[in-house]
């Protein structure tokens, strides 16, 4: 199949969580944020999953670095359940967002009058190996995905995910109901999990970056 180049990458505690109990997301330090903006500003495409925008309405633009260019924003959403009013669908960039063939009628049309393109792939929720193909179809020929630990696991299962990055801050928050970097199912076995390869590390400010390519 014809899809993305996919990077998927997160700042983590040194625990792996995503957010605190309390949803607090405040875990990267400014040299981290300004390398994520960079990665932003080199995709054509930026993704996550309707959690994120329903808990932190993400701009999803680059603006902590200079750019002259903004990647699309892209939105798994299997019942079209992004809010009208969302930052993500602000004119400051394109938005594409992936629905199933279960999203209500109207709410696909409120997103469409408020500037989205939604493509329909799947049944009961999106199919991201066909929503892949489209995007690549639409011209996203590398995405950052910036999802939380539902929709990485997802990606990561599909086989869908070519580069890891994560930051590590050096801060300890627990929590068995806080989000982690993968979530989801998980898988039965180690020999069954995503394998990696350790291309390159380095301290960044207060947090240390790990970049890792998948094993096929």
């Amino acid at each position: 199949m014809r899809r993305p180049h996919v990077i998927m990458n997160a700042g983590m505690t040194l625990d792996g969580k995503l957010a605190t109990v309390a949803g607090d997301t405040r875990i990267s330090g400014r040299e981290d944020l300004e390398r994520v903006h960079r990665i932003r500003a080199e995709v054509d495409g930026v993704m996550v999953g309707i959690g994120t925008v329903l808990h932190d309405d993400p701009r999803l633009t680059v603006h902590k670095v200079p750019s002259e260019r903004q990647p699309a924003r892209v939105v798994a959403d299997s019942l079209a359940r992004t809010p009208p009013e969302a930052r993500i669908l602000s004119d400051e960039a394109p938005t594409i967002i992936g629905v199933s063939r279960a999203a209500p009628e109207e709410r696909v049309r409120r997103l469409r009058d408020r500037g989205a393109q939604v493509v329909v792939c799947g049944d009961s929720r999106v199919e991201l190996r066909c929503f892949m193909e489209r995007l690549y179809e639409m011209g996203i020929r590398k995405l950052l995905l910036e999802g939380g630990g539902t929709l990485n696991f997802s990606m990561l299962r599909e086989g869908l995910v070519d580069e890891v990055r994560v930051a590590i801050a050096p801060v300890i928050v627990g929590g068995r109901e806080a989000v982690t970097l993968v979530d989801g199912e998980g898988f039965e076995s180690i020999d069954a999990g995503v394998h990696l390869r350790l291309r390159r590390y380095y301290p960044l400010g207060k947090d240390f970056v790990l970049e890792y390519e998948v094993v096929r």
